[in-house]
């Protein structure tokens, strides 16, 4: 079926807030969704359909039977597949005008620039938080609009971060609502959880700020970060301003190294394989002298073997904590991120206790013990 660009977008054109002038903006524009999880897939999805003309989306992810729930516009049928391939598949389906690119390989401070490209505005969809920074600050160096998003449980936070009010005036960014990276692990979705709904609403909220922003319709979250809860269904603005210069943003971003513990490559003397732990568990001398400790955050996790104890990393006190010398600890979380985070810290402080983290944790254990 042959559709016109005005068949297509007639519903949009015929606001008068929009109209023809606004929907070639929206076709001549450049954006970049980093992160095609929840958020990144919401927003992707409802900018194709809105006739944004060009469309880059980055992902390095393959899609997981967990992501469903929240990320709708992926089916079981496509499980293992890459998450940039799916989408830019559908979202070609939605709109024969959008031009779709990809990048499947994680972000990082080397090929942030080349990923960002020639964007005229970045969505940051990601869930680490050291990304969200390494994509902030590369975005105040350029001079590219962000439009940010964020989650924790049944909160979302949305905001336009360094948009440009005047030849002389850019408006905040990420570091001057935070200024610095927490040292400390925050727990993504995986970790604690998230209702689906809030995923949503905050993805399509970051698809609205681009549209706001493009077309000079209404008023964008500029100088200000929004704070939803779900549950409440209760808003709250955090009124910001710039602080910093693109020159300070500079002298942090060649500081800063931006890594995210889970691309950090483990120390395999602190990590132990499905296959190894499942051999430890089927000897009775071995599961004798065994301790499995989980760090999840959530209660409500089914475990494939019996943990011991739970003690959310947000929690665990390692020199508070007793341990016995005479057990051997084996410390486990979803995806083996948490609980490398974990065996570190305890074995910083007890250099002689034999602790492993389970490699690629809890989610990938069953199907790693198949394979070998």
């Amino acid at each position: 079926m042959n559709i016109t660009k005005e068949q297509l977008y007639k519903r949009q054109t015929t606001l008068k807030e929009i109209g023809a002038l606004g929907q070639q903006k929206l076709s001549q524009t450049h954006i970049t969704i980093i992160g095609c999880g929840g958020l990144g897939s919401a927003a992707a999805v409802y900018l194709a359909a809105s006739g944004i003309g060009n469309i880059h989306l980055v992902d390095y992810d393959v899609i997981d039977v967990s992501n469903l729930h929240r990320q709708i516009f992926y089916k079981t049928k496509d499980i293992k597949r890459s998450k940039v391939t799916v989408l830019a598949d559908h979202i070609g389906n939605i709109s024969p005008f959008v031009n779709i690119t990809t990048t499947d390989r994680a972000v990082s401070k080397e090929n942030i620039y080349d990923v960002i490209g020639a964007a005229g505005y970045v969505l940051d969809c990601t869930d680490s938080l050291p990304i969200k920074y390494l994509i902030n600050d590369a975005c105040v160096i350029k001079g590219i609009p962000l439009i940010y998003g964020s989650l924790y449980k049944f909160d979302g936070y949305v905001a336009s971060f360094n948009v440009n009010l005047s030849e002389s005036e850019t408006s905040a960014n990420l570091r001057d609502a935070f200024p610095n990276i927490s040292k400390e692990a925050i727990p993504n979705c995986s970790q604690i959880g998230t209702l689906n709904t809030i995923v949503g609403i905050i993805g399509i909220m970051q698809a609205n700020e681009v549209l706001k922003l493009i077309t000079g319709t209404g008023k964008a979250l500029v100088n200000e970060l929004l704070i939803y809860n779900s549950l409440e269904n209760s808003q709250y603005k955090m009124q910001l301003k710039n602080t910093l210069s693109k020159e300070k943003i500079q002298e942090i971003f060649d500081a800063e190294s931006y890594v995210d513990p889970s691309c950090e490559v483990q120390d395999e003397s602190l990590i132990i394989s499905a296959n190894a732990l499942q051999q430890k568990l089927s000897s009775h001398e071995s599961f004798e002298k065994l301790h499995i400790i989980s760090v999840i955050e959530s209660t409500s996790v089914t475990y494939p073997f019996l943990v011991h104890d739970q003690i959310p990393l947000s929690t665990l006190n390692v020199n508070r904590q007793s341990f016995d010398k005479n057990k051997e600890y084996v410390i486990v979380c979803n995806k083996g991120i948490s609980s490398y985070i974990a065996t570190q810290r305890i074995k910083q402080a007890h250099p002689t206790l034999n602790v492993l983290s389970l490699k690629n944790g809890i989610t990938n254990y069953e199907a790693e013990c198949k394979i070998h």
